[in-house]
């Protein structure tokens, strides 16, 4: 029997757009994502610069607008957002191919710099193997960095290769939109 096992990046290759910025809009509303990318403005033209990683970037981000938030009330906004905003988010298409592959008996996993909060939940309800950052929590709060390192570049591979014996498959199928998905 053929064993095939396909990888999808999910912001911008399953969904449409960025789900860290939809999240904080969903959670915070407009006015407090626009003026918090204003007051971040540096720091992500830093990162385009390449004088920052996306890590750093991610991590001011996050501090800005979740340090400290408690843990339960993040996750049930993240679950509201998994039930609410994420199905207008998801592109058609790539949920069709998922489906293919998962009707062929393909192992589906998706491999993420998106924090599991808001991605677990949607792969749990597709019956998708996930593979994403974790945030950092410390007293049941959200400190506002990451856990670990951010699952993206190279650590995507570290992932797959912690989680996967590829040997073990005749197929790897790999779907992603940026550098960091290669």
């Amino acid at each position: 029997m053929t064993r095939t096992i396909a990888f999808f990046d999910f912001d911008g290759t399953i969904t449409c757009k960025d789900t860290l910025f939809e999240i904080i809009r969903f959670q915070k509303g407009n006015g407090a994502l626009y003026r918090g990318l204003l007051k971040l403005s540096p720091w992500l033209a830093a990162m385009k610069l390449h004088m920052i990683s996306n890590a750093a970037a991610k991590e001011k981000m996050l501090t800005l607008f979740f340090k400290d938030t408690p843990l339960n009330d993040f996750q049930e906004k993240c679950n509201r957002f998994i039930e609410e905003q994420l199905p207008r988010l998801i592109r058609p298409g790539a949920l069709r191919e998922i489906n293919k592959h998962k009707q062929n008996n393909t192992t589906v996993v998706v491999v993420t710099a998106s924090a599991g909060n808001w991605v677990e939940g949607w792969c749990r309800q597709n019956d998708i193997i996930c593979i994403a950052t974790k945030l950092e929590v410390r007293e049941n709060k959200i400190s506002g960095k990451i856990n670990g390192r951010n699952c993206n570049g190279i650590e995507k591979v570290n992932r797959i290769k912690a989680c996967f014996q590829l040997d073990h498959y005749d197929t790897i199928i790999a779907y992603g939109d940026t550098k960091g998905d290669k």
